[in-house]
């Protein structure tokens, strides 16, 4: 699995609607903001990012990221469905959580996303709060020092 540094494109798009589709699917509702986004908007968006890339270069998944120097504010992690379950969520937040050298990590996810919840809880992250983003559209807020 090869990790790097990512420039947002419109595979990557591609493949962040494929992951969100996934994510609406799972938590009754298709109103997730970056299922909807454009590739200007994308690209708009002051994020870092790193990839994943299978063996024929293809991105699999990806992670997002802000940061200041107190904290890392995971704002996307996507991996394609056709990569499930090869731990790549999990190598991409650890990767970030690397990175943290003792910042605090922040991550948002559906609330009724069971698999992101699950990934986060077994990394150690705590939850801090469920959060109503727009009417009827429910977030559940985490947070660990890094």
């Amino acid at each position: 699995m090869l990790i790097r540094d990512l420039d947002p494109d419109q595979a990557l798009l591609d493949l962040q609607r494929a992951a969100y589709a996934v994510e609406a699917e799972l938590i009754g509702d298709d109103r997730i903001p970056p299922l909807h986004e454009s590739l200007d908007e994308l690209l708009a968006e002051p994020l870092r990012w790193r990839g994943v890339f299978d063996d024929d270069g293809t991105c699999v998944g990806a992670v997002a990221w802000a940061e200041t120097p107190e904290e890392i504010d995971i704002d996307r992690l996507v991996v394609h469905p056709r990569a499930h379950r090869r731990g790549i969520g999990r190598a991409l937040v650890a990767e970030l959580l690397g990175r943290a050298a003792g910042r605090h990590v922040i991550v948002s996810t559906g609330r009724d996303n069971g698999p992101a919840r699950t990934l986060y809880e077994k990394l150690g992250f705590t939850k801090v709060e469920d959060v109503e983003v727009i009417p009827g559209l429910w977030t559940t807020r985490y947070e660990i020092n890094g």
